[in-house]
């Protein structure tokens, strides 16, 4: 199980536990599921409305989990990764701390998400 925390200065902080390594349980999806206000709008990682500011809660190096090929893109629009951030993400099989909440699948970690 992993602890996910949901940060945002509007609103109470809301800690969840999620099923960690599930292939269908992403951030935007714990999120709706448990009434958390994270704003979103296509739900498929092309308008970048789901962007969120994913960090370790107690200082441990964050696990490598790729980004996907629509997140890069997103991201790189936005302006939040450039390209040679992606490639060096990849290179050394970093997490991004941006990520889109309907594409981050949760992994076996405890995180703090900022909406």
């Amino acid at each position: 199980m992993a602890l996910v925390t949901f940060s945002n200065p509007d609103h109470k902080d809301k800690t969840i536990y999620a099923v960690a390594g599930s292939h269908t349980e992403t951030i935007l999806k714990i999120a709706k599921e448990n009434k958390i206000p994270v704003q979103f709008d296509c739900q498929d990682g092309e308008c970048g409305h789901c962007l969120v500011r994913v960090t370790s809660v107690d200082d441990k190096e964050r696990m490598g989990y790729h980004l996907t090929e629509k997140e890069r893109t997103v991201l790189k629009d936005l302006g939040k990764l450039s390209q040679d951030d992606i490639e060096r993400l990849m290179v050394e099989d970093l997490p991004s701390e941006w990520r889109l909440a309907c594409q981050m699948i949760v992994r076996d970690e405890d995180i703090l998400v900022e909406y």
